[in-house]
């Protein structure tokens, strides 16, 4: 998930910036097939764009340069979109506000740690996380939950679990195909992320 470029950006993001995020009016919905893109296999697909003013890392054993190694950990939140919206770069303004806050399906939340070699990693996994999906509803929010490793190459994917869900997705459980799209100017990441359900 990330990049020499997106630690290092990241790194200063996480002592200088300090931005609160203000409530995101939309009109959002859960996801369902006029909403966004189904593959062959019957997955709903959707794009994350991650929100950098919401990123903290926790230094605790940096490389001798200062950069995130092996073992430091991290929160970070971003907003879902339908499929087609990201572009590999966007999605995200500089205040933190949604580029486009009529597409926003919800809110994306992940924490984990930099495994690896941490912010140097160039393939593979560099990140084990949990990923936290909720889907805005007009009967109430939906998430889903999911385990695995993030890849440090664009383009890449890697497939991991869902733990669970509450709402319209209580009781499922399948995987999440994720790839990484790129990165946004403010080095957050675009994530293409493939549900497919069972249950």
């Amino acid at each position: 998930m990330f990049g020499k470029r997106t630690a290092k950006f990241l790194v200063l993001v996480a002592v200088l910036v300090t931005v609160p995020l203000s409530a995101v009016a939309v009109a959002a919905k859960i996801p369902d097939p006029a909403m966004t893109s189904r593959a062959a296999d019957g997955a709903f697909v959707v794009e994350v764009a991650e929100d950098t003013t919401r990123f903290v890392l926790d230094m605790l054993n940096p490389h001798e340069d200062g950069m995130p190694a092996y073992g430091n950990p991290f929160i970070t939140q971003g907003y879902i979109y339908p499929e087609g919206t990201l572009d590999g770069s966007n999605g995200v303004l500089p205040s933190g506000e949604p580029e486009f806050p009529d597409q926003v399906l919800g809110e994306w939340t992940c924490y984990g740690w930099f495994i690896g070699d941490g912010a140097y990693t160039e393939s593979g996994e560099a990140v084990v996380s949990t990923q936290v999906f909720k889907f805005y509803g007009e009967d109430g929010d939906s998430t889903m939950v999911s385990n695995g490793f993030e890849l440090a190459e664009i383009g890449a994917q890697v497939t991991r679990i869902l733990a669970g869900g509450t709402g319209t997705y209580q009781g499922t459980s399948g995987i999440q195909v994720q790839e990484l799209l790129g990165f946004t100017d403010a080095m957050g990441v675009n994530l293409r992320v493939a549900f497919q359900l069972e249950g």
